[in-house]
């Protein structure tokens, strides 16, 4: 099973009112994994690893159980398609058209002998999916509904044996993310699967924005595909366990847990598509965030053991896009992406206003490129430097403001 989980008994609690420029707990689930959100209108779900499903109509104010004929309260994933709300469970597919008020099983094709534990959903017009964790059960792979559910066909042609954790879809475009074995994509609908450039890596979570594909990946951060997964880069966000993703206009928001540490977690905000990320975690007491959802003018994340939290967007939006404080050091950070392909952007600080020259070396010591030669004005600064003139190979990039000099390495790979 997943090893970022713990099964936790569920508890209701009370907290302090809705309070401004920090995330607040909700009345509601707060105990045990919550690891799906959804949002249909004016309602969000919350599917709880052991407590069922339940129902907020008020943003979080109050919360409603929501489990008569939901055969099993182990609830893994959920999706909406118009007015029909699943439940992916550790027994299969579960049905409402009434607001959660009722369930009904919908697993007629889907797997065999009990072996039914869906991980994740992913809707596509009229078309459902369901994907399969087999760890505990023996059951893998992608299964496709055409018909709400009322029947289910297997899809596993091309997909490796293993689990699959998430699903996105754009376009005509169905990508799934998979245990250790990274993003497969398919372009018909499920007939076929192929891979993506992205092999060796388990995706917890997929989001997509305009023309640009995430991969939420466990212990590798965000990874960032702007070609259908034919190729990928690491974003700003890295060596961390990303469970969560969620995009809001160009913001995309992901949550984390903690790594082996316990250090880190919490949610993060890139308003850049990746190349850089803010931490926004003030009032946020639990940092092990599995779900995350946008509602009206808030975003929700699920927790493991802390229950659903909320805070405005618009709040954490303009505290990242406010003035950075200049650096107190002269800095150079390292590239990203590192490797890359053919651009990466290079960081640094100034805590004073100076000359500095940036430039770019091959192995042999010869200048490759000039980035920045004159003065410039204490704060942070990000250059690009585009290599697609270059070929395949260690570079160095070398920065000198003042009596500051450093050297690092970066690895374009084509």
């Amino acid at each position: 099973m997943r090893n970022r989980f713990g099964y936790l008994a569920l508890v209701i609690v009370l907290v302090c009112p809705f309070a401004s420029a920090q995330w607040v707990q909700t009345n509601g689930p707060c105990g045990g994994d919550l690891r799906a959100l959804a949002v249909s209108g004016t309602n969000l779900y919350v599917g709880t690893w052991g407590s069922g499903v339940f129902l907020s109509t008020n943003n979080g104010t109050s919360w409603t159980a929501v489990n008569t004929g939901l055969g099993n309260c182990y609830v893994s994933a959920l999706a909406v398609s118009d007015t029909n709300l699943f439940a992916g469970t550790y027994d299969g597919v579960f049905l409402s058209t009434d607001n959660g008020t009722t369930w009904s099983a919908v697993n007629t094709g889907l797997g065999s002998g009990g072996e039914l534990t869906v991980s994740a959903l992913g809707v596509s017009g009229m078309n459902l999916f369901a994907g399969m964790e087999g760890f505990l059960r023996g059951q893998y792979g992608a299964f496709l509904s055409t018909n709400n559910g009322t029947s289910w066909t297997e899809v596993n042609s091309g997909l490796p044996r293993t689990s699959i954790y998430s699903f996105a879809v754009s376009g005509t475009n169905i990508f799934a993310g998979t245990y250790g074995d990274g993003v497969f994509l398919s372009t018909n609908n499920g007939t076929s699967w192929t891979a993506t450039g992205l092999t060796d890596n388990t995706v917890y979570a997929l989001a997509v924005s305009g023309g640009n594909l995430f991969a939420g990946t466990e212990r590798g951060g965000v990874l960032l595909s702007t070609d259908n997964g034919t190729s990928w880069t690491q974003s700003g966000l890295t060596n961390t366990n990303v469970g969560a993703l969620a995009v809001s206009g160009t913001n995309l928001f992901a949550g984390t847990s903690p790594n082996g540490g316990g250090s880190g977690g919490g949610v993060f905000l890139s308003t850049n598509n990746g190349t850089s990320w803010t931490a926004v975690n003030t009032g946020l007491t639990n940092t092990s965030v599995s779900s995350l959802a946008v509602s009206d003018s808030n975003l929700f994340a699920g927790t493991s053991g802390g229950g659903v939290w909320t805070r405005p967007l618009s709040e954490m939006i303009t505290d990242v896009e406010s003035e950075e404080p200049l650096p107190s050091k002269f800095t150079l950070a390292q590239n990203y992406p590192n490797p890359f392909n053919p651009s990466t952007t290079i960081r640094y600080g100034l805590p004073q206003r100076s000359q500095v020259t940036l430039s770019v070396f091959n192995t042999l010591g010869e200048q490759v490129a000039l980035l920045q030669n004159g003065e410039q004005e204490a704060g942070y600064h990000e250059i690009k430097f585009d290599a697609k003139n270059l070929s395949s190979g260690v570079y160095f990039y070398r920065i000198q403001a003042e009596d500051f000099v450093q050297t690092k390495r970066l690895l374009l790979l084509k």
